[in-house]
């Protein structure tokens, strides 16, 4: 391809990006785009994925039978969720079978907050409303990203989040309204899963290597501050209607901004589970990997019944 040519593209595809429109597998698009989105969309199918793990932990022993089904269907959806994303990613020409094994080989990332465990009932309840809240806060924002099939597969996600965002925090009121034991259990979840979905959000912008470059090709739409910030405003409120309180001695109301100041996050911690050493890193990779090798019978069943059904329609054809 002659410089021209690729000059020609370059502002075509810069028109596209400065017009709000959106970048279709079939355009051009320079190779450092291309190869940002595989990452963050890759990252986040396996962070729905293995986000299946904490909850599914709990599904045999929900306390009641409408609680079973309704986290059955939770994580039915996150699973549907993984799959909207890993289809989104091979239309830049990433297969499945490459991103699968980044993930189960430990060279792909996922979120953080997955690696912590889930020690009560009330840590459902937590990660409906704070993980998937700051889920919600960061995915209606992708939306809009510049990128057409990963913008229209956030747009059926966001909408079955915010039911799962419902969904914890009815658990989390229903204990917060019952006993001691309860509340108490209600708050404990809520201080140990606090700062983890702090954490969700990234690093600070300035410390941050992809995140300016994707502002700029409108991949991500808000910095991971703005997004943090937007985050706990709306959750304080909320747990103060829960009668819960936001474990942060310096968390204050700025009415001069407009914002809820809130302490430093333990940037420490997010590097060491990043680097594998959370408290159930290696645990949710051995299931991952466990799933892999269990279900390695259906897709070979089903690679031989495709290839059976080819042949089987040539033989017509002919």
């Amino acid at each position: 391809m002659d410089q021209n040519s690729v000059s020609n593209d370059q502002a075509r595809f810069d028109q596209i990006i400065d017009a709000e429109e959106k970048i279709e597998p079939r355009d051009w698009m320079p190779e450092k785009y291309r190869l940002n989105l595989i990452r963050q969309i890759s990252q986040h199918a396996h962070s729905e994925v293995v986000g299946q793990l904490p909850e599914g932990n709990w599904i045999g022993r929900a306390p009641t039978l409408r609680r079973k089904a309704t986290l059955l269907a939770k994580v039915q959806d996150e699973a549907g969720h993984g799959l909207y994303l890993y289809s989104a990613a091979e239309t830049l020409g990433e297969s499945r079978e490459k991103m699968m094994d980044d993930l189960l080989s430990g060279k792909a990332k996922y979120a953080t907050i997955f690696n912590y465990p889930t020690l009560t009932w009330a840590d459902v309840g937590a990660i409906g409303w704070l993980v998937d809240g700051a889920a919600i806060v960061n995915q209606i924002s992708l939306c809009q990203t510049s990128y057409g099939p990963y913008a229209r597969a956030m747009v059926r996600i966001c909408k079955e989040e915010s039911f799962h965002m419902r969904q914890g925090f009815e658990i989390m009121q229903v204990l917060s309204n019952g006993s001691h034991t309860q509340k108490s259990m209600a708050q404990d979840a809520l201080n140990r899963w606090w700062w983890p979905t702090l954490m969700m959000f990234g690093p600070h912008d300035s410390d941050s290597a992809h995140s300016q470059q994707s502002m700029k090709w409108k991949i991500k739409r808000q910095s991971n501050d703005e997004l943090r910030q937007k985050f706990v405003d709306q959750t304080v409120e909320q747990a103060k209607h829960l009668g819960l309180k936001i474990p942060d001695k310096d968390l204050r109301w700025n009415s001069e901004q407009g914002h809820y100041e809130f302490g430093p996050i333990d940037w420490d911690e997010f590097q060491r589970v990043v680097k594998g050493g959370g408290l159930c890193n290696r645990d949710r990779l051995c299931a991952r990997r466990r799933a892999d090798e269990e279900g390695g019978w259906v897709r070979d069943a089903l690679i031989a019944y495709e290839e059976k059904r080819c042949v089987r329609d040539k033989g017509e054809a002919a």
